[in-house]
């Protein structure tokens, strides 16, 4: 039997928990603490987790174990992408480029991983790409190094709690969304088949906070205290009560879940026109914040979807030495801790690692040290046998010197073949770089796109990028995007030189400047409709000249 430790960094809370882990086998938990921490300071904040990682593990009686640790989902950057099917080599180079374009930071400033979701056996290859700056990794990799622990891995809370979903609740049926409630974000993750998505929205447990105390006029501290001492979600309505200061409370904190609510209706939509996802069939609650009375009732009555509580403990085991009752009060803020526990006792749908390079080095050299030492010790061995072999190879080199010359005859005859073999060698490496050659045109598609996402105005975005083909030669590209109205004015006024074009035109002429198209044909406006009134959705066809006929008219 091994023990692991499973660490979660919240916003205002660490969660470390003692696994017991057994091969193939479900883990179990053996001990655990919490302990409330803010660490939305800068400065001291590492020290101060540090320190409460050491006071965990004094007052909990937790001994040293090799520790993985989950990240906020605050602090990571989750996109979701479609790739077309191709091989595995050329899908790597695409998901690079996809990390370049999406995370908004320097490649060398960041630490990202990514995992496919599905098969692609509809043609296309759906790509989880999880990315964090390197410096907010480091500081919570060096705080554990400073507490005397050494990470083995780096997950991020929401999928961790993915993990800990899928293994308790395996069989859901539909769409589930996951609603992760803390003090500073909410997650949402979507489960359905094997699609997943995951969005952090900065609505939680401290805007309510922060509300009662602009509201009450009170302090910070005192305002978190009331709400969770007397804070309940209103049930909306008129009624009256005679407890005029709960009445208060119970409304400041629906105003905060409706705006919550409404994140959340925007995301769903956005699951299912984006992600081609089906509209949710349940609601899952988990995070400290969810523990507010009727929240689960605000949201079954908000989204017309049955409401429950997540339990990651349906199919993980407690230790007799755990109090049951009180890991009922905490099961919400022990997701996390399950999920990771799950990663080192059997193999899970969602394996993120965000290991900062350094630390994967050194890993890598820890484990070779024994056999350097291994090395060493055959090297000497190696001496002293050979110091011997000298010896009885003095004696024995006149005897054999004759079947030494016939012996060198044949490696003469393999050497002459073996320069055959060579000149073959480089003559496939010469047909090979001419087919690079023409796999290297192939970035002019590349070019087109990029030029493409560089016309478009801030305000506007593309839905759907369709080739048009004249048989089987593509000479053009259909675009169909959408902008938000009062952007697309914007556009016209700031970018307009008087002539009264419409944003869409400016866009069009955008794409006819752009060299990346080569000689341009044309490029047309196709239609401008109106989605809702402030939405607007334009379809733009992009035509150039066809290679053929640029050959001819050069002639």
């Amino acid at each position: 039997m091994n023990r692991i430790l499973a660490l979660n960094v919240g916003a205002s809370k660490i969660a470390l928990a003692e696994f017991a882990i057994r091969g193939g086998r479900p883990p179990e938990m053996v001990n655990y603490g919490l302990l409330n921490i803010d660490l939305s300071e800068g400065g001291e904040s590492g020290e101060r987790l540090t320190a409460a990682i050491r006071e965990v593990m004094r007052s909990r009686g937790i001994r040293q174990a090799p520790m993985m640790v989950a990240l906020s989902g605050q602090v990571v950057f989750p996109r979701f992408v479609k790739l077309p099917a191709v091989a595995r080599d050329k899908l790597m180079q695409m998901v690079q480029y996809e990390v370049e374009q999406n995370v908004p930071f320097p490649l060398d400033e960041i630490v990202w991983d990514h995992q496919f979701v599905g098969d692609d056996t509809s043609g296309e290859q759906s790509v989880m790409i999880v990315a964090a700056k390197t410096e907010n990794v480091r500081e919570i990799t060096d705080s554990v190094a400073a507490a005397g622990f050494e990470p083995e891995t780096i997950d991020v809370a929401p999928m961790a709690i993915y993990n800990a979903l899928r293994y308790n609740r395996a069989g859901l049926d539909g769409c589930t969304v996951v609603l992760d409630i803390g003090a500073r974000s909410t997650n949402l993750i979507f489960l359905e088949d094997d699609r997943i998505y995951n969005r952090c929205i900065p609505v939680a447990g401290n805007a309510i906070t922060q509300e009662l105390a602009k509201g009450l006029q009170i302090t910070v501290e005192q305002a978190e205290q009331l709400k969770c001492a007397r804070g309940f979600v209103s049930l909306g309505g008129v009624h009256q009560s005679e407890d005029e200061e709960a009445e208060n409370i119970s409304r400041v904190i629906r105003n905060v879940m409706t705006r919550l609510h409404a994140e959340i209706s925007r995301s769903v939509n956005f699951y299912r026109s984006q992600q081609g996802g089906s509209a949710p069939t349940r609601v899952i609650l988990t995070g400290g914040t969810s523990l507010l009375p009727h929240l689960d009732l605000f949201f079954k009555e908000k989204l017309g979807v049955e409401v429950e509580y997540l339990n990651p403990f349906v199919n993980v085991s407690l230790s007799n030495r755990v109090n049951r009752t009180q890991v009922g009060v905490d099961a919400f803020m022990l997701s996390e801790v399950v999920g990771l526990a799950l990663r080192r006792s059997l193999a899970c749908p969602v394996e993120i690692n965000l290991m900062p390079p350094e630390l994967i080095m050194r890993k890598t050299l820890k484990r070779r040290i024994p056999f350097f030492g291994l090395a060493a010790a055959g090297v000497l061995l190696s001496l002293g046998s050979w110091t011997l072999y000298e010896y009885r190879m003095a004696d024995l080199y006149m005897a054999q010197s004759e079947q030494v010359g016939a012996k060198l005859e044949q490696m003469l005859a393999k050497q002459k073949e073996l320069d055959r073999a060579v000149k073959e060698k480089n003559d496939v490496l010469q047909a090979a770089e001419a087919v690079e050659g023409l796999i290297a045109d192939r970035s002019v598609w590349q070019r087109r796109v990029e030029a493409m996402l560089k016309s478009i105005y801030e305000g506007m975005w593309l839905i759907e990028v369709t080739p048009i083909k004249n048989g089987d030669a593509v000479e053009g590209m259909r675009l169909v995007g959408r902008g938000w109205a009062d952007k697309l004015r914007a556009i016209e006024r700031s970018h307009g030189d008087g002539s009264a074009a419409t944003a869409v035109e400016l866009l069009r002429d955008r794409l006819k400047g752009q060299s990346a198209f080569g000689e341009m044909r044309d490029a047309k406006i196709q239609g401008v409709k109106e989605i809702e009134a402030s939405l607007s959705e334009f379809t733009i066809d992009v035509r150039w000249v066809a290679a053929a006929e640029a050959k001819g008219a050069a002639k």
